[in-house]
């Protein structure tokens, strides 16, 4: 009896170690639960510049002429059908030579919106593309096994469906003073990709389209039932004054 009442304590110890070592991702000892779908989430830099409040050479907002005046990448999300999501799924730390060749495109297409660094899984605060591949970009297998598929997948699917087109063609332009229908917003983008979008909003502001996509990349309804958004909504336009300006203007 005795030794059956020293094995217990160890039997709890054991069980307490083993819940420790499964992660909020569902995993074990680091190993990924295998996501569901993915989401790529665009967002509308008309609405995140306009909160711009100082300028610096990593944020797009401040490019002056250049700015971005269509949909730009967030990121491409390995998601769960539960409505969570894993991140940081195995340690692959960002190195930007190996998209050295994609650079130009990132720039325009998937570039920072803000000052600062980002934090990042394994590389402590870096650039926004390290954030994406370390928390959302090592989720993605058996999909995408590495650094360069991840981002030319993205731009890949990005261009193929492209949500500025698509709005503008119905009718759905920048303006700082047209409100739109949210439902024809929706309805633009359902009619041609045949798959239900999630819109989120600041204030009445669209900030963020997400597309959802099986894991072949057909797309798949998103599973968002809420929205942030008024029933009317605004694509705000943005003209930077570039940074120097912008800096002068602060001062």
């Amino acid at each position: 009896m005795a030794s059956l009442s020293a094995q217990i304590p160890l039997c709890l110890a054991l069980m307490m170690a083993a819940c420790l070592m499964i992660g909020i991702n569902g995993s074990i000892d680091g190993a990924q639960r295998e996501f569901d779908y993915f989401a790529l989430s665009l967002q509308w830099p008309g609405t995140i510049c306009h909160k711009t409040r100082h300028c610096c050479s990593s944020n797009a907002c401040c490019r002056g002429s250049n700015s971005p005046t269509e949909f730009t990448i967030h990121g491409l999300w390995p998601d769960y059908n539960d409505g969570t999501w894993p991140s940081c799924c195995y340690r692959s730390q960002f190195d930007v030579k190996e998209i050295s060749t994609l650079l130009d495109a990132l720039e325009k297409y998937w570039p920072s919106l803000y000052c600062g660094k980002s934090s990042t899984c394994f590389s402590g605060k870096g650039l926004f593309w390290a954030h994406e591949w370390e928390k959302h970009g090592t989720c993605s297998s058996p999909v995408i096994q590495d650094e360069y598929s991840y981002f030319i997948t993205t731009l890949n699917v990005y261009f193929k469906y492209n949500v500025t087109k698509i709005l503008n063609e119905a009718g759905y332009v920048p303006s700082n003073s047209e409100r739109y229908p949210l439902g024809g917003i929706v309805s633009a983008i359902e009619n041609s990709f045949r798959a239900t979008p999630e819109v989120i909003c600041s204030k009445e502001a669209v900030e963020e389209i997400r597309l959802c996509f099986f894991k072949d990349f057909k797309p798949r309804n998103c599973l968002a039932s809420k929205t942030s958004c008024p029933k009317y909504v605004s694509l705000p336009a943005y003209v930077s004054m570039g940074r120097e300006a912008s800096e002068s203007e602060m001062a």
